[in-house]
């Protein structure tokens, strides 16, 4: 289960500092999670490259999500997810495989979250940010299953009346 979202104050520098390596990472995933946008991103800009199969659902999640510059994070972050056989493609395609209906989930919120807050800066759901991140995870999701995995978004050069 993923938080929804947390309300808490940030922890300290130095408490955050006195922890583990694996700790640390943990708390930059629940704090991934946090009501405000800013804290999510700086959280994530410390776990974004991780493949560590707890990591992967929290990424995952933000991609759902409305904050364009998260998006762009785990995009510049998931680059490798183009490339089968690494780390990252398998890590997250068969996060995908294990998990249809919160990619799903995941899918519909990202063409939701575009359709509200930006299409009129991307007037192709294909341009925006968040369809890139899609198209990556369902080829990994894709390549790890053998077959193409469903693809809930908007096809063609432009979606008008979409939802």
């Amino acid at each position: 289960m993923i938080p929804g979202r947390l309300y808490n104050d940030e922890p300290p520098t130095d408490a955050v500092a006195s922890l583990s390596s694996r700790q640390r990472q943990l708390l930059h995933c629940l704090y991934s999670r946090h009501c405000d946008g800013m804290v999510r991103q700086r959280h994530l800009e410390k776990v974004a490259g991780s493949t560590d199969p707890w990591v992967v659902p929290f990424v995952v999640q933000l991609v759902g999500e409305y904050v364009l510059e998260i998006l762009v994070v785990i995009r510049d972050e998931l680059r490798d997810l183009a490339t089968p056989g690494t780390c990252g493609h398998r890590a997250y395609g068969q996060f995908i495989m294990d998990n249809p209906a919160f990619f799903a989930r995941t899918q519909r919120r990202a063409v939701s979250y575009w359709n509200c807050y930006y299409r009129g800066s991307y007037a192709s759901f294909q341009g925006y940010p968040g369809c890139t991140l899609l198209d990556l995870l369902r080829s990994a999701a894709s390549d790890r299953a053998g077959h193409p995995w469903p693809n809930l978004t908007p096809a063609g050069a432009r979606v008008d009346g979409y939802c």
